[in-house]
């Protein structure tokens, strides 16, 4: 199985997303959420992993809208 959008079905991309992510329903100063809302796109096939973690880390590079850091992670 193969992780493009053109390989996989809505389904998949959703399962890959939940594996990849572990618990997304756990709390945790609602960190998960924010992580399983940021591949949306990606489930929605309308953005590939590789963009989504592109620009994601693109901000970091820049320093633009870095979060803070909280309990588990980001907030």
């Amino acid at each position: 199985m193969g992780y493009l959008i053109n390989e996989t079905t809505r389904e998949e991309r959703e399962r890959i997303v939940r594996d990849s992510l572990g618990n997304i329903e756990a709390n945790c100063d609602g960190c998960m959420a924010g992580l399983a809302e940021m591949y949306q796109d990606y489930i929605e096939g309308r953005k590939e992993l590789r963009e989504i973690n592109m620009a994601f880390h693109a901000r970091y590079v820049r320093e633009e809208d870095a979060p803070e850091k909280g309990g588990c992670g980001y907030l």
